[in-house]
């Protein structure tokens, strides 16, 4: 097989696009960004308590969790988009791939304190990939990113994880607004 020869120019154009290439999905969940019309602030981090509804619904090859977001901060404010999400070890290092960003709308969630939106997690049994390509180990948690912040919190869960990247065994949806409150 021949490889076609760059110019050094073009080399170095190709590198650009690549690492751009990568960074894009990480800067679309870190965004700040307001989306249009809304006036209430966002939620940050510091204000919302991040959990897990350990209930999960199995189907063929995966678990789907419901990633909780309650407002505790003692005022109104917005989640909207996708949570950053990847597994970790107990040293609190990232293994295998973080979540992909699933489909559906992306509707702007009013939170009031106490309100609690939700976001599906899908978790795909490492045993669909084989040992060489994903290296399943124990995870001790997830680390999540609420929608549009750049400071994370840890929620410990353990389960297996591939801790090789590449295999996309999590994904992550839309928020929705919770069906119940404590407000």
């Amino acid at each position: 097989m021949h490889l076609p020869k760059l110019l050094p120019r073009k080399l170095i154009g190709v590198a650009i696009l690549a690492c751009a290439a990568a960074f894009v999905p990480v800067a679309t969940l870190v965004a700040t960004t307001t989306p249009a019309g809304a006036t209430t602030p966002q939620c940050t981090t510091a204000g919302l308590v991040v959990w897990l509804d350990t209930e999960g619904n199995g189907t063929a090859g995966s678990i789907y969790f419901d990633l909780e977001f309650t407002n505790l901060s003692g005022s109104t404010c917005t989640v909207w988009a996708y949570s950053g999400v990847s597994a970790v070890n107990l040293a609190g290092h990232q293994l295998g791939t973080a979540a992909s960003p699933g489909g559906g709308p992306k509707p702007v969630i009013t939170l009031a304190n106490g309100d609690t939106a939700t976001a599906r997690l899908q978790i795909v049994d490492t045993g669909v990939y084989s040992n060489s390509q994903c290296k399943p180990v124990h995870a001790a948690g997830l680390r999540v990113y609420p929608p549009n912040q750049t400071a994370s919190k840890v929620i410990p869960y353990p389960f297996l994880a591939c801790s090789k990247s590449g295999p996309k065994y999590l994904s992550i949806y839309p928020m929705q607004k919770a069906q119940f409150g404590w407000a």
